[in-house]
């Protein structure tokens, strides 16, 4: 069952993604060549908690972890470790947070120091394809819109669009009704509903779209070795039109980044 959010949850979630959002802009600064992901975990935790936040990720599901830090082929749900990050790696960190009894929950995937053209065009057009489904969850759209638009955008490059794993509604819980794929067909699946709060987020292959859970029983990695790309925004329908309650505007701060990609999706 959908969850609609009132005016006033909504600016109670948009706290919440913003725990999120300034801690994967701090963490931007740290991720380079030679630093470890149980660094950033540990660092990440520490800042959560000094917002007046928990973390959102840890103890959910058992999780052992404040971050998920997926590097290179592993897709989502890496955890932490002591392996430093090396130049030309990509890392994506997921990210959540407990504000107000509310979840935000976001992701960024990162560049570690100079990265192949490859990889780049990888992380490109992912980013893209994220705006691009969040402009179909809009007003007399539905799930299969959003997936539809994310799916052929992502494979007319090339690229293998993750099944196994979904974007989701959120609100109290970190994972509500809808799930929303990243795949799927125009007109199909449920109606978006004024007040709707889901997370969207494309998880995009440079090969392969399958994947396999690794022995630890949380990494993702894709089939064939290659690399993949994770990039996640909390939004909500608000007026029939889609309103981000996370940014990226701190990664970008931190990176010396010039954007206005969220423009058209801010608050009036």
């Amino acid at each position: 069952m959908i969850i609609p959010k009132t005016k006033e949850e909504i600016e109670l979630m948009r706290e919440s993604a913003l725990v999120v959002s300034r801690t994967l802009g701090m963490l931007a600064k740290e991720v380079k060549p030679g630093i470890t992901t149980n660094k950033l975990n540990k660092m990440a935790e520490e800042y959560i908690r000094a917002q007046d936040a928990l973390p959102g990720f840890l103890g959910l599901y058992d999780c052992p972890s404040t971050l998920l830090t997926s590097v290179n082929e592993a897709v989502v749900h890496g955890l932490p470790t002591d392996v430093p990050l090396r130049e030309g790696d990509i890392v994506a960190i997921d990210c959540g947070s407990i504000k107000n009894g509310f979840y935000g929950d976001h992701a960024y995937t990162f560049a570690v120091g100079e990265i192949s053209p490859e990889l780049e065009k990888l992380l490109q057009i992912t980013k893209e394809s994220l705006y691009i489904g969040i402009r179909e969850f809009k007003a007399g759209n539905r799930v299969g819109d959003v997936g539809y638009a994310i799916q052929n955008y992502c494979e007319a490059e090339g690229y293998g669009v993750v099944r196994e794993l979904v974007g989701h509604g959120l609100g109290r819980k970190m994972h509500e009704d809808p799930e929303m794929p990243n795949y799927g067909r125009r007109g199909r699946g449920k109606k978006f509903i004024e007040g709707m709060t889901v997370a969207i987020e494309p998880m995009i292959n440079l090969g392969t779209h399958r994947v396999k859970q690794l022995n630890d029983g949380w990494t993702i990695v894709t089939l064939d070795g290659k690399a993949s790309a994770h990039f996640e925004h909390d939004v909500a329908l608000v007026n029939g039109k889609p309103e981000l309650l996370s940014t990226f505007d701190y990664i970008y701060e931190a990176l010396g980044i010039k954007s206005d990609e969220e423009k058209e999706f801010r608050a009036d």
